[in-house]
């Protein structure tokens, strides 16, 4: 069965796009059969995976306005495939607002690759539009990324007012899969502060994995790369694969119905 996972935070610079393209590497290189879906209109996803955005005919676009599920994109990964953004995507949002049934436009998109894949990671916009509505009523389950700096909490509880509406209303399934802390600076008093903030008020939906402030991290979309095929011995590769480790130790949880009862997950140190 395909899991799908929505990536997504209001907030944007805060490792959104980056964990959805590496912890998609990196469940790919397990040989785990991945679409990547691009649903920002910034298209971060897809060139940072290499691709071209002004050259891609199919694109998530064709989902959102209604035409038939385009052929995905093969990657330099031979398990990871992208469906890329497009900058038309910009005035979607506008064009959705008289469509009935505007909500389940992606969700209904998806339906073409289900079974085909072990899961389909959505990289939302940093916005509460109606394109991460989309990306909710889609999911099964989302990954907040969450910078540790001081405004990491910022307009956080709005995403959890708007995941607790979809799930009441469009999506009863939908759930917080995960809470994930990135640009972890070890140094900073203050990322340890918001560590100690986010665990306290989200408990085990954090996950234990941390990724790490990074240079590497930082260079690998230039590059058109996910961080393990742009350097996998940085540190920012290894936190990328122990993240994924312990995704798929909380899919099996999940799947054995341990993971909702709030047992811990054992996770690679970091």
């Amino acid at each position: 069965m395909t899991e799908i996972i929505g990536f997504c935070n209001r907030k944007g610079g805060v490792g959104k796009t980056t964990t959805a393209i590496n912890i998609a590497a990196s469940l790919a290189v397990a040989e785990k059969r991945i679409l990547l879906v691009d649903l920002d209109p910034q298209c971060n996803a897809t060139t940072g995976l290499g691709l071209d955005k002004t050259s891609i005919k199919s694109t998530i676009y064709d989902i959102v306005s209604g035409e038939p599920s385009p052929v995905p994109t093969k990657t330099t990964l031979p398990f990871l495939d992208i469906i890329p953004s497009s900058p038309d995507l910009v005035g979607s949002e506008i064009e959705l607002v008289e469509v009935n049934g505007r909500e389940m436009r992606v969700r209904e998109g998806l339906k073409a690759y289900l079974g085909r894949y072990d899961y389909i990671f959505i990289d939302g916009p940093p916005s509460l539009g109606l394109l991460t509505i989309n990306l909710l009523t889609a999911s099964s389950g989302v990954i907040i990324p969450v910078q540790c700096e001081f405004y990491a909490l910022e307009g956080l509880s709005d995403l959890i007012g708007a995941i607790d509406l979809v799930r009441a209303d469009l999506n009863p399934t939908l759930e917080v899969f995960g809470v994930l802390l990135t640009m972890f600076d070890s140094r900073n008093n203050l990322a340890h502060e918001v560590e100690a903030e986010l665990r306290s008020h989200f408990k085990e939906k954090v996950f234990e994995t941390v990724i790490p402030r990074s240079v590497k991290l930082s260079e690998a979309p230039s590059h058109g790369k996910p961080i393990i095929l742009h350097d996998v011995h940085s540190k920012g590769a290894e936190s990328y694969m122990r993240l994924a480790e312990e995704f798929l130790t909380r899919v099996e949880m999940k799947g054995a119905g341990e993971w909702k009862e709030g047992r811990s997950v054992g996770a690679s140190p970091r």
